[in-house]
């Protein structure tokens, strides 16, 4: 199912209530750095300050295989090291235009709702593997840009699960640390 793309917050929160997803969404100043979004939720609190944060990676391995990676924001992962648990060749960050192209959105603001972009023509699988760290599934509230760095939403876990549903993404699910460390690489 080809859907219009949603390249603003405005469409963004539009799309999740058309599907009935509860969300809370806070506006606030651009924030593109991890530390930037905690002094910032340091000042907002409750509830803002509970659950998971995360960050998310938009990467390719030179295959051409598309990644979108999904952890907390405290999780330090090591790229090279990610290709052989996720079954990739050799895994770099993506371009702008390449983002722009298949997820709508612009660097800094790469989110998993950016998803909802990722819908190709005549019922083709997606073009991006929606990857999931493990221990970020342990919070039932997460925290993610609405395709736009100047707001952050807050999605329940099963609502964030039905947005995976919704656009056609089946997450692969694993402990990237963990996968990582034994992967060998």
């Amino acid at each position: 199912m080809q859907n219009q793309r949603v390249t603003t917050r405005e469409d963004c929160l539009r799309w999740l209530e058309e599907r009935r997803i509860a969300h809370e969404t806070r506006d606030h100043e651009a924030l593109h750095t991890i530390e930037e979004a905690q002094a910032a939720r340091a000042l907002w609190g409750p509830p803002w300050d509970r659950g998971g944060h995360c960050k998310n990676l938009f990467l390719k391995d030179r295959k051409g295989a598309l990644f979108l990676v999904v952890t907390l924001e405290n999780r330090n992962l090591k790229l090279n090291q990610l290709g052989k648990p996720l079954g990739a060749a050799r895994l770099s960050f993506a371009s702008p235009d390449l983002l722009w192209e298949v997820l709508g959105v612009r660097p800094g603001s790469v989110t998993p709702f950016a998803l909802i972009n990722d819908q190709p023509p005549d019922n083709q699988p997606p073009r991006v593997t929606a990857v999931l760290d493990a221990p970020m599934l342990e919070h039932e509230r997460l925290h993610f840009h609405p395709v736009d760095n100047r707001s952050t939403t807050a999605i329940s876990r099963d609502g964030f699960f039905n947005l995976m549903l919704e656009t056609g993404h089946e997450p692969l699910i694993m402990d990237l640390v963990t996968a990582a460390d034994t992967s060998g690489t």
